[in-house]
């Protein structure tokens, strides 16, 4: 089966900085994969070389098993930044179409419906310009309209950002649900509760390279640790 995400070697520097240092790793089929890191090791620069959105300096990353740099590649992913920001002239319901459009998608109603339910937000708001919403609201239609396209693969950025402990939870379960139906999640988080919850396997980037590439249990026994914040601590020399 081919994976769906394979960084081979990526570098990445900024001028004469580097913040990526030869990267590899890869997600398999069908599971949620955590992407682990301090604020400005580069989690959301590698996320950006993935889609294109910035060039590696050396070395490849394949998606489905084609050069990222190939648009078809990214036709089978969605992906939800960690500052999302909808255009603000558009009504709810009218950006999860716009979303929907680029992945040949009809706006389905009932079960737009079914997501606000689980995601805890009142299904009469996506009628409403998302001016209006607040920063946890934008963040659930964010999430609304990934969950909507089907998409074999998604890339969520920091997607417990605006989020309260309720609506945590409830995302927690949408993330199983969706991984149930054949889908692969690839998301980054500094809240390592939720990846030690959800995740199967994960991998962790420090001082420019992954440290750590497998199984979350198998980093907390490498560690001796009984949770995934105490081994990540543990991983990166401050306890």
């Amino acid at each position: 089966m081919t994976l769906p995400l394979q960084f081979i070697n990526v570098s990445k520097s900024f001028n004469d900085k580097k913040v990526l240092d030869g990267v590899n790793f890869s997600v398999s089929s069908e599971e949620i994969f955590g992407f682990i890191g301090l604020n400005g090791v580069g989690k959301t620069t590698l996320i950006k070389i993935t889609l294109d959105l910035l060039d590696q300096s050396d070395g490849e990353v394949k998606i489905f098993g084609k050069s990222r740099i190939l648009p078809e590649s990214r036709q089978k992913v969605c992906y939800l930044p960690e500052k999302f920001s909808p255009p603000s002239e558009l009504e709810g319901q009218e950006f999860i179409k716009f979303v929907l459009s680029f992945y040949h998608k009809k706006y389905d109603s009932f079960k737009a419906k079914e997501l606000c339910d689980s995601l805890e937000l009142d299904f009469d708001i996506l009628k409403t310009r998302v001016t209006k919403y607040s920063k946890g609201m934008t963040q659930k239609l964010g999430l609304i309209a990934t969950f909507l396209s089907e998409s074999e693969l998604i890339i969520l950025d920091e997607p417990m950002s605006g989020l309260d402990p309720k609506a945590r939870i409830a995302l927690k379960e949408q993330l199983i649900k969706y991984q149930k139906q054949d889908k692969t999640i690839f998301f980054s988080s500094h809240i390592l509760a939720d990846m030690d919850e959800i995740c199967n396997n994960i991998a962790v980037l420090n001082n420019k390279k992954i440290v750590y590439s497998g199984d979350v249990n198998g980093f907390k026994v490498k560690h001796n640790k009984n949770n995934l914040d105490q081994a990540f601590l543990a991983e990166i020399g401050v306890c």
